[in-house]
């Protein structure tokens, strides 16, 4: 692709989010079922993703591709779950059913530099679990508080910043 034909192609979305901020913003959501007697994780998706990346929608893309950042929502279900499924199963919390739903907010007015004011990516991730379980409340959120302390995406998405260079 040309960069012209990129402009071109992206041009009626900062119109668009120019005209209307509000229509900037999207929330992303991946759901994931946990298996606990696994310890594996499958994201739940409405349809295959293909495994070629490409823009979202809502930056021009045909959504055909994958999206990144779906891709960062569904690393963080994956591995909250497991570890969530690893806690578990190591403090025996007996758990009958388990989902986890992971959802991103973030305007795109920022990832297409129409608002230099508004920030680049995701601005809230919040994290559901949907458990069933006959367990007391208090060892639930302990599971729950240990699945976030241990999660190694998580974590990192809070205290690492990438170091980026060129070759």
């Amino acid at each position: 692709m040309k960069a012209a034909e990129l402009r071109a192609m992206q041009a009626p979305f900062k119109a668009r989010y120019r005209e209307s901020p509000e229509s900037a913003r999207a929330e992303l959501t991946t759901r994931a079922r946990i298996d606990l007697d696994a310890v594996t994780v499958e994201i739940l998706r409405e349809a295959p993703q293909p495994e070629a990346m490409g823009l979202h929608p809502m930056t021009g893309g045909s959504g055909n591709e994958a999206c990144a950042a779906e891709k960062l929502l569904e690393a963080l279900a994956g591995c909250a779950g497991v570890t969530f499924a690893a806690v578990a199963t190591a403090i025996e919390l007996p758990v009958e059913n388990a989902e986890i739903t992971v959802t991103g907010t973030l305007d795109f007015r920022g990832t297409l530099g129409v608002a230099r004011d508004v920030p680049v990516g995701f601005q809230t991730v919040h994290v559901h679990f949907q458990l069933k379980t006959g367990a007391e409340d208090a060892a639930v959120d302990k599971a729950v508080q240990l699945a976030e302390r241990y999660c190694v995406v998580a974590q990192t998405l809070r205290t690492v910043t990438a170091d980026w260079s060129r070759g």
